[in-house]
């Protein structure tokens, strides 16, 4: 069965919170707009990058409830990297949208949270 045009998927992840860089969204074409919410006790500096760090940024995220929503209109493809300030405990709670496709998507790729198939 195809997906309707136009119809949107979501995938959720929970990375925890650490003070090295990591890739919290990975790149995906078919990606339409993202949403991260800081659950972290530090604030969460995000990169439109493989790489993020506390002087080089893209966004803060307030610390336990800041949120930060990539507007699709924005047509980012790229990864979103994310590192919390000094020692953070919490997660961040990822959601990401993605054009439905007409094909499965390969086992490998459907476990990589927040990816989209390409």
């Amino acid at each position: 069965m195809s997906a309707s045009p136009g119809a949107q998927t979501a995938t959720l992840a929970s990375p925890a919170a650490a003070a090295t860089t990591a890739v919290l969204i990975p790149g995906g074409a078919n990606r339409k707009g993202a949403m991260i919410v800081n659950e972290g006790s530090t604030i969460l500096y995000l990169a439109f990058a493989a790489t993020a760090s506390v002087t080089a940024y893209t966004v803060q995220v307030a610390a336990t409830t800041g949120v930060f929503v990539l507007d699709p209109a924005s047509n980012y493809a790229g990864p979103i990297s994310g590192i919390w300030a000094g020692s953070s405990t919490g997660n961040a709670r990822t959601t990401v949208w993605c054009s439905s496709v007409s094909r499965p998507m390969p086992p490998r790729l459907a476990d990589i949270a927040g990816t989209c198939y390409d």
